[in-house]
């Protein structure tokens, strides 16, 4: 069975995208272990407390080079992707020793991505974190969903998806299952 890890863009507790994702691990069911991404406590990338290697980051690294795909959830902030994906990948692309050409927990490692949010159902989000995650080395999957959240979720905090959007995180999840093999 592949492992799938899920890396919620947004840390707010009720996030939409962490929504998302619950309903997604419905759909994928026994066809995938998945798991999700404890990240909030890397501390912000900074050269000068790379080595020895954070607590938290040996963790993060655990978690994703055991993985067989990483599926982000992702919001959009101001047309990017929120600071705390940024730093997370930021550490995943650092060298994980000393050693000149240290091998990084990101380099070839596929990606699926998803994200819920405003009108623009995070386009921009989706398509700057396409770019960084090939920078870095990621394999990210073609197929990427972005929903807009149903308007009474801004005040309600609860996401209901349409039969239409449901259909795109169907379709989503049985290409992921064949892209990572």
């Amino acid at each position: 069975m592949k492992k799938v890890l899920f890396v919620i863009g947004s840390l707010r507790k009720q996030s939409f995208n962490r929504q998302v994702s619950e309903y997604v691990k419905v759909l994928l069911g026994d066809k995938a272990e998945i798991t999700e991404l404890e990240y909030a406590d890397l501390p912000l990338v900074n050269q000068d407390i790379e080595f020895p290697t954070p607590n938290s980051l040996l963790r993060v690294r655990k978690d994703v080079l055991g993985a067989d795909l990483i599926w982000v959830f992702a919001p959009e902030y101001n047309a990017s992707y929120p600071a705390a994906i940024k730093n997370l990948f930021d550490w995943l692309s650092r060298p994980m020793t000393a050693e000149p050409n240290s091998a990084t927990a990101i380099k070839g490692k596929k990606v699926a991505l998803t994200g819920i949010g405003g009108s623009n159902q995070t386009n921009g989000c989706r398509e700057k974190l396409t770019a960084l995650l090939n920078f870095i080395g990621a394999v990210v999957m073609e197929n990427q969903v972005g929903l807009a959240v149903n308007a009474e979720a801004w005040t309600s905090n609860k996401v209901v998806l349409t039969d239409e959007q449901k259909a795109m995180l169907r379709k989503q999840a049985e290409d992921m299952l064949a892209f990572v093999g």
